[in-house]
């Protein structure tokens, strides 16, 4: 047992002193961090401030807005260790395969079936489609994040080691949506990227692809699912979707992947040749032309056991959304699951029974 060298009132002395030491230490920090964004004090965001002021923003909001932005060293740990970056497939799928998310998905289709319905004849993407990106995102509007956007923003803006000039820029289009919309900017959470609302659209995401579908004069992301079915269907048909074109195909290979394939690169289109793929010992469905192009895929359980997916132009369409073949995969078993719960024939999913079926 350790015993205290202080006694009587030299030990209330220290201790009272002491924690008003701290209290103070505390309070400081707290308000350097209120402050850290302040434009009266903070060169950088009086810039922006003046930047978005040209643009007819009134600057006395501007600067009221990022006076109240604090600096959130939680935000700057969480893009460091972001799922996709970690997680094998096997640990990653089990986050969003879950029969729960999967009976979510069929009664959201059902709860918004005109929506889903116009959506698809407008951009002609599938509802299983539209339903498994916002239920990957947010469980359908469950969980649209914990953080402050102001915050998470004007943190990785301003404080991010690589992306502070990307970053800059979600924050001033985060400004605009908000001022545009009447929306209070420190009301609103999200993701410690700053993604918002159903879709968990980036803010120039929001500012370029949400529409207002519901034909209310406002384009709502963080309540309206409408809105949100209709602007994640905006989103794929800006970025190239292909209506009734398959999104991948299943195909056999050798453990462990053949070092001469480039495999799991989602941030660029689909690049080799079938013929390629073909001669490092991977089963290519009949019916493909020797160069048509694909995006291989390799997915490993943790236990030495492969599988194999070779994307096609919609499986890259959606790492638009998200620059991971971990995360489109999710998507699209998550829609496979949602299609089959709802006893539909997902016929834009697999391609390899249509593609030998076409086959000269």
């Amino acid at each position: 047992m350790t015993v205290s060298r202080f006694h009587g009132s030299s030990a209330l002395a220290w201790a009272v002193g002491t924690g008003l030491s701290l209290l103070a230490a505390t309070a400081a920090a707290a308000t350097a961090a209120a402050a850290d964004f302040d434009p009266r004090r903070h060169d950088a965001t009086r810039a922006l401030v003046g930047e978005l002021a040209e643009k007819g923003i009134e600057r006395d909001w501007l600067e009221r807005v990022m006076g109240e932005a604090a600096f959130q060293q939680g935000v700057l740990d969480a893009m460091a260790g972001a799922a996709e970056r970690r997680l094998r497939w096997d640990e990653y799928r089990r986050i969003f395969l879950q029969p729960e998310r999967i009976h979510r998905g069929v009664t959201f289709i059902e709860a918004h079936r005109d929506a889903f319905r116009r959506a698809e004849a407008e951009y002609g993407v599938p509802p299983e489609v539209i339903a498994a990106i916002i239920g990957v995102e947010t469980s359908y509007g469950r969980f649209t994040g914990r953080h402050r956007v102001l915050d998470s923003l004007a943190t990785l803006a301003f404080h991010h080691p690589t992306r502070g000039d990307f970053f800059r820029g979600e924050l001033g289009a985060f400004l605009e949506i908000t001022h545009e919309q009447g929306v209070e900017p420190g009301e609103l959470q999200g993701s410690y990227a700053g993604a918002m609302g159903y879709p968990q659209f980036i803010p120039t995401s929001y500012r370029a692809y949400a529409v207002d579908f519901d034909d209310d004069g406002i384009r709502d992301l963080w309540t309206n699912p409408v809105d949100a079915i209709g602007s994640v269907g905006n989103y794929f048909a800006e970025h190239g979707w292909r209506a009734g074109e398959p999104l991948y195909h299943e195909a056999e290979g050798p453990a462990p992947p053949p070092a001469d394939i480039d495999f799991n690169r989602a941030a660029r289109p689909p690049a080799v040749p079938a013929a390629a793929l073909a001669d490092a010992g991977l089963e290519v469905p009949e019916g493909l032309a020797e160069e048509h192009r694909l995006l291989p895929v390799s997915l490993e359980d943790g236990e030495q056991n492969w599988r194999y997916v070779l994307g096609e132009h919609n499986f890259y369409v959606i790492t638009r959304y998200n620059h991971s073949h971990l995360y489109a995969m999710a998507v699209i078993e998550l829609a496979e699951a949602i299609a089959d719960a709802r006893a539909l024939d997902a016929h834009w999913l697999e391609a390899v029974s249509r593609v030998a079926e076409e086959a000269p």
